[in-house]
């Protein structure tokens, strides 16, 4: 783990493994991209996932922040998968209108790892949810 994030950075069989179980703040997402795309470079990881399940409340700039880190992560050519997001917060991202077509999603950490380890096309994200 690299950084002042209170955030694990788990590298597992060339995955990186993100997994939120604390409140977010502003700056602890910040830190925590910083983090990130610093273990991509140090570990040359080729996969990510960040698992959500944790989070009670993830507001617009949280949301977009987790899906901007992805997108960052995608285009360092790793590929990444959020899992864990629950039906609350899942229904609150579609009311507010926030789009997340370019990021893969599925529904808990363990068929995330699934998804990495049977490496399925990157570019197509619907073949992977």
């Amino acid at each position: 783990m690299t950084g002042v994030s209170k955030i694990p950075i788990i590298k597992l069989h060339g995955n990186l493994i993100v997994s939120i179980q604390i409140a977010l703040s502003d700056q602890l997402v910040m830190q925590l991209r910083d983090d990130i795309t610093a273990e991509i470079e140090r570990t040359s990881a080729r996969g990510l996932v960040i698992d959500v399940s944790g989070i009670d409340v993830m507001d617009s700039y949280i949301s977009r922040a987790i899906r901007d880190i992805s997108l960052i992560a995608r285009l360092m050519g790793v590929r990444t998968v959020i899992s864990g997001m629950d039906a609350l917060i899942a229904m609150t991202l579609v009311e507010m209108g926030m789009d997340l077509k370019e990021v893969h999603t599925h529904l808990n950490l363990e068929s995330a790892l699934d998804l990495l380890a049977c490496g399925e096309d990157e570019d197509d994200p619907d073949e992977m949810d």
